[in-house]
């Protein structure tokens, strides 16, 4: 039969169902076999031909039509599975149950009241077909996800066969150790078998349904007690489902180990076509929809460092129910870990590789879920992330953050994007090891927007933050405190700063020390203190390299000295604030000397018009994100969250910390009804009296006049002699007792795991676009918007 006819009898078999007022028995094969026993449709011919109106109008006018339709998709995929689908007719109704599904449940999550549909037992659909059997009966969605689960491990179909000789041979797929069919070479698994186009294909059709299944969560609302978890996924990941272990190594394999520059040819891609790409997003996809997990709320399993024959390690506690997160938290073995670091590395450095041989491989667009199955390894397997900062490796990861950061800056619908790189930064930085690590000298040429320089990471990172900061967009700025957090966190490892990067630091001090800045929002000075903390870390623990730093903080040190008085009197905030409703945008670029960008490098450029893009859930604040802990003698980290606070003026933390006087300021800026702010004297002088100032004061007051008497003896103008002597001075002894170390590190909490659930199900949304399995169906977890 022809391709036309098949479409035009599966459309005809459509029309009957929604012109059906009267129930169709589900006993009537002739009936319901129209839908996949004759035809041979591709998913996006079952999008096109099954409208979206029709589906509503069945399941508003004859639900028990549509009722029996899913049933009966259901029970065809599960006699697939228990047979073994060794037809070529058994494999094409099993795809085509499998696409009609993919159309349907949509609809079916959509509607609160067909929302137990799923959930419940269907008379008569029991293990053995008796009357009896009903007890047992599963329910409809368990039955489905078992069947999938089956069918991924089915030999010929999605799996190479082990067996040579012909049918009567058959592989018994009840008997059938799926763990020896395990997609792709990787962790716990040596044999890479021959790649097949067919079964990846047939995989990533079973992988769609299998992720329509978990996307029933779009269509609740977004709560802020995360502990609503996905049924369908926390079944699918359970003891129940036999085929866990080896389909989350096939997932994860699957995806580390794919090379879109086939096979390291520049150019190939053009030649050969990747089918592999697809299978690979898909199972990108599955894999962090099934790592949804709040590992705020439940207890990671702790790994000591025994390990184990296996590629897991055998932690107890037993760790979550979810075996996907249970197995991911328990990998150790160091190869398996660079294979994973490898991998991710590779793939993320795709668009950059892009931009310095155009075309030369196929451009990968699934960053965004590999950043989020990223921050999931280093979220739960702690092991992990320690492996991944104990090379320069690490800087791996950093670069393309970083370029992606510095792309996205001006694109409203890329947000989310923004927001995922800066956590992972923020992750890495309480480690002592990622500020070691940046001081590696960056050479990689990479063209980027930003300004020419020579230095190390630290440098890189430190230019791209500056500027996101200055000609980044207006809804960035909750991200400013996280930024600066990082900069804090691996400042006390710097050992030189480059000149370009110094006077970064010191022009974003100038912009956010103006009095209008400081003074029109509560919570702006802590962004005064946060770069005040870089400067004091760096003088303390890094004096001897940072050179360039000294001398910028020399030059412009009017804006410390404006900082030390401030004024707190009435008439002059009101002045402040008058100034600030004629004055430009808050960040301009001036005073920055910019300097030309890299060859090469396009301009950040913003959304384009009528771009789609998902809303998100607000992030919490950088105090309940982070935790304070304190860097003792010998480099151990001693959590100050709990310990009362001493409050001495100088030197102690308390001194130096903005968060406590948060809940007083509320108090005392008397925010008057309208929400307006208005800042007052006592507020002012609440914090002012706090600025960490000292150390930099003393500097100024030892070097300034030194730095002066060279400039008239010498009638000096050249700053190279000035560095010269920065370079072989030394404030030993005339610093104030250095302050101990303070780390902000993140801490797991369900806001964040709330915004990793919105952020991860409206990447996936926007991605799946042919077929477009969700678009217009009624969402309730985010809005859809046009930029």
């Amino acid at each position: 039969m022809g391709s036309a006819d098949s479409k035009l009898n599966f459309r005809k078999a459509v029309i009957q169902l929604t012109t059906k007022t009267q129930p169709v028995e589900a006993t009537d094969d002739a009936f319901w076999d129209q839908f996949w026993a004759d035809t041979a449709t591709s998913v996006q011919d079952v999008f096109a031909l099954v409208p979206a109106a029709e589906i509503r109008a069945v399941r508003e006018e004859s639900p028990s039509n549509l009722a029996t339709l899913c049933y009966k998709a259901v029970e065809k995929l599960v006699q697939g599975a228990e047979s073994g689908c060794h037809s070529e007719k058994e494999r094409q109704i099993v795809l085509n149950c499998s696409r009609l599904l993919t159309r349907v449940l949509p609809y079916i999550f959509e509607d609160p009241d067909w929302r137990g549909f799923f959930w419940s037992t269907v008379p008569g659909a029991g293990r053995g077909g008796g009357e009896d059997d009903d007890e047992n009966a599963r329910p409809l969605a368990e039955s489905l996800l078992l069947a999938i689960a089956d069918l991924l491990f089915c030999p010929d179909f999605t799996v190479q066969s082990h067996r040579r000789s012909t049918v009567d041979s058959a592989e018994d797929i009840h008997s059938l150790d799926s763990c020896e069919y395990i997609w792709e070479a990787g962790v716990g698994f040596a044999h890479s078998p021959q790649p097949n186009y067919i079964h990846d294909m047939n995989r990533m059709e079973l992988l769609k349904l299998l992720l329509t299944c978990f996307s029933e969560a779009m269509y609740l609302p977004p709560a802020l007690d995360s502990g609503n978890t996905n049924p369908w996924v926390q079944f699918f990941c359970s003891a129940e489902n036999r085929h866990a272990l080896p389909l989350f190594t096939s997932l994860l394999n699957t995806v580390c180990a794919y090379d879109p520059v086939g096979y390291g040819i520049p150019y190939n891609h053009l030649i050969f076509s990747d089918y592999r790409e697809p299978l690979v997003e898909e199972a990108a996809q599955v894999l962090i929809v099934t790592l949804d997990h709040d590992s705020a709320t439940s207890t990671s399993p702790t790994v000591d460092g025994t390990t184990t024959g296996t590629a897991m390690d055998d932690a107890d506690p037993p760790g979550p129910e979810n075996l996907f997160v249970n197995y991911l938290s328990r990998i150790h073995r160091e190869e398996d870990f660079q294979f994973i670091l490898k991998g991710i590395a590779r793939l993320l450095s795709n668009p950059l590789v892009q931009t310095y041989l155009p075309n030369s491989t196929k451009k990968i667009q699934f960053h965004q879920e590999l950043l989020v199955l990223f921050w999931k390894l280093c979220d739960f397997n702690k092991k992990f992330l320690f492996f991944v900062l104990k090379s320069s490796d690490v800087l791996d990861i950093l670069v393309p953050i970083l370029y992606f950061l510095n792309d996205a800056r001006a694109d409203q619908s890329r947000v989310g994007l923004m927001h995922i790189g800066v956590f992972i930064l923020l992750l890495l930085s309480g480690e002592r090891n990622f500020g070691v690590r940046l001081n590696k000298p960056y050479s990689v040429r990479v063209p980027m927007d930003i300004p020419v320089f020579t230095g190390t990471h630290a440098d890189l990172l430190i230019v791209v933050f500056h500027k996101i900061i200055t000609s980044g967009h207006q809804r960035l700025q909750p991200l400013f405190d996280c930024l600066l957090t990082i900069v804090v966190n691996v400042s006390p490892y710097l050992k030189s700063l480059s000149m370009v990067a110094a006077n970064k630091l010191l022009h974003l001090l100038e912009a956010f020390s103006t009095t209008w800045f400081l003074f029109s929002a509560a919570q702006n000075h802590h962004l005064v203190f946060f770069l005040l903390e870089v400067f004091n870390n760096i003088i303390q623990y890094q004096f001897d390299g940072n050179s360039n730093l000294v001398y910028a903080i020399i030059r412009k040190r009017s804006v410390f000295h404006q900082l030390a008085n401030l004024p707190t009197d009435l008439p002059a905030i009101h002045k402040a604030l008058q100034r600030r409703r004629r004055a430009p945008e808050p960040l301009s670029r001036t005073g920055s000397q910019e300097g030309a960008s890299m060859e090469g490098s396009r301009p950040a450029a913003p959304a384009e018009p009528g771009t789609l893009k998902t809303s998100l859930v607000a992030t919490p604040g950088i105090d309940k994100l982070t935790e304070k802990s304190q860097v003792s003698e010998d480099g151990t980290l001693r959590s100050l969250e709990s310990a009362p606070q001493q409050n001495s003026a100088e030197g102690s933390p308390a001194a130096e910390e903005p968060s406590q006087v948060w809940r007083e300021q509320r108090r005392l800026s008397n925010a008057s009804a309208s929400g307006q702010w208005n800042p007052t004297s006592e507020w002012v002088l609440s914090w002012k009296s706090k600025l960490p100032l000292q150390t930099i004061m003393r500097l100024l007051q030892v070097l300034v006049p030194q730095v002066e008497k060279i400039c008239i003896d010498k009638g000096l103008t050249d700053e190279s002699e000035i560095l010269r002597f920065l370079q072989h001075g030394t404030l030993v002894g005339l610093l104030p007792v250095p302050h101990p170390i303070l780390i902000r590190k993140y801490q797991a909490n369900s806001g964040t795991a709330m915004w990793f659930r919105t952020y991860m199900w409206g990447v996936i949304y926007l991605r799946n676009v042919d077929p477009p399995v969700w678009y217009d169906t009624d969402v309730k977890l985010f809005e859809i918007q046009r930029v």
